[in-house]
């Protein structure tokens, strides 16, 4: 047998048993965690350079905590807000803190708002324009004949919304031109309804419509509703469309009870819409100087612990006004004198009170935990109202008074622009509620997920 001799020049290792020396090995493992190590930082900067000169399209809003001055129980109310408007590049806290106004970014918006105004467009079914397609339930869909009346009372908005709606500017008769397409059945209506009236059975009539829109026409069938909404200021219109599971998943429901602790309201697919109540219009506000209650509170307790504890901590308080009922005075006096007015959570988490204190220059406390505000990402809320967590209520009085006056003649003063949001006018004009409410559909256009 012959043995194999070394060469005189060959190398230590060679081939592929040199990979698995160990110095060769130390060697590619550094070399390579370098390499890593600067294409990482290089696109990180290159990234950071990106965004601060650009801006998405279109920001789906995450839930922001707002402070609510310690309540004790660890526990943070969430307000949800889209923090920047399509084409809003970021802006430092600095810059933020020198914009004026109640607004996240008036420029920003009203240059939105004006091509929203110039290009959205909405498709109403037509059992919303003559009885004799919506026959027999004619009622259920026609826009309301006396929308004004205060008998209306919390479902108001519901109402105005469709009557304003189909004199506006927004509406085409060309269904291949819409953005959305609105289902125009009355969730008030079908309530005081004897031929139907119970949650099931509304909720059965939305299937049953649903149904009947998607074989008469094709416009459901073209995005399995993810462009059709349908709005309502009634408790039961939650479960409206729970036995329809596409219309349920899809479509958006612009709703007054639009709190996200609800497993059937969808934060950021929904819409909160303004409750209002039909008011007088208010001409001059009452300056601060003649204020002279600290807060003003009247309602029901019955349905509501919140407001019950509310009762019995501060009802005898002489510096505040709170009833349990209506007070011993017209009720829009209690507005008028008081430099704060409380919007406590009852059965539901909206209440009109909100656009009350709104309307007659009374800045809003808010305490209504999981209450997705109306125009989260246009109004700062911030800087008009004060918002509280149900377990502060026993702070309550320390709370506002360690407001300094500064802020409480800022937040009163804001409260001007706001106003006009949260006015419905039979034509609609400017930014109203109509307008302001459009807007928060023309943000949602075209970014729905389909679920069948």
């Amino acid at each position: 047998m012959s043995t194999a001799k070394k060469r005189p020049n060959q190398p230590l290792l060679s081939g592929p048993s040199a990979i698995c020396h160990p110095l060769v090995l130390l060697f590619f493992l550094v070399s390579s965690t370098l390499s890593v190590y600067f294409l990482f930082t290089s696109s990180l900067r290159s990234s950071s350079n990106l965004n601060k000169n650009t801006a998405p399209l279109f920001i789906i809003p995450q839930p922001q905590v707002i402070p609510n001055h310690g309540n004790g129980n660890g526990s943070s109310r969430t307000e949800s807000r889209l923090l920047r408007l399509p084409g809003n590049p970021a802006k430092s806290p600095a810059m933020a803190e020198e914009e004026p106004g109640p607004y996240h970014n008036w420029e920003q918006f009203a240059a939105d708002f004006q091509e929203m105004m110039r290009s959205f467009k909405i498709y109403v079914y037509p059992h919303a324009l003559n009885s004799s397609s919506a026959s027999p339930f004619a009622d259920i869909f026609l826009p309301h004949p006396k929308p004004t009346n205060p008998k209306l009372g919390n479902y108001f908005s519901e109402h105005m919304f469709k009557v304003s709606l189909l004199r506006s500017s927004l509406i085409t008769p060309n269904p291949e031109e819409a953005h959305f397409f609105f289902m125009p059945f009355s969730i008030n209506n079908l309530r005081n309804d004897p031929r139907v009236r119970s949650g099931e059975s509304i909720s059965r009539f939305v299937a049953d419509y649903t149904e009947r829109i998607s074989r008469e026409f094709e416009f459901w069938n073209a995005s399995l509703g993810a462009d059709h909404f349908y709005v309502h200021c009634h408790s039961v219109g939650r479960m409206a469309a729970s036995q329809h599971r596409t219309l349920l998943n899809n479509a958006i429901q612009v709703t007054c009870s639009s709190s996200y602790f609800q497993r059937l309201y969808v934060a950021h697919k929904d819409v909160g819409l303004p409750q209002v109540w039909a008011r007088p219009s208010v001409d001059v506000l009452t300056p601060p100087s003649k204020r002279d209650k600290l807060v003003f509170f009247s309602g029901r307790i019955q349905n509501s612990q919140v407001r019950q504890e509310l009762i019995t901590l501060w009802g005898n308080d002489t510096s505040m006004d709170i009833f349990s009922g209506r007070p011993p005075y017209p009720y829009e006096e209690g507005f008028k004198r008081s430099r704060y007015c409380l919007h406590v959570k009852g059965y539901e988490v909206n209440t009109a009170r909100v656009s009350d204190a709104i309307n007659y220059g009374c800045v809003p406390v808010i305490i209504s935990n999981y209450y997705d505000l109306p125009f989260p990402n246009i109004l700062d809320w911030s800087k008009f109202s004060v918002i509280i967590n149900h377990g502060e209520i026993k702070s309550l009085k320390k709370i506002l008074q360690s407001i300094p006056r500064k802020t409480y003649l800022s937040m009163y003063g804001n409260l001007s622009p706001v106003r006009r949001h949260f006015i419905w006018h039979q034509k609609p004009t400017g930014y109203d509620s109509l307008h302001m409410t459009a807007y928060q559909l023309w943000l949602r256009r075209g970014t729905h997920r389909l679920l069948q």
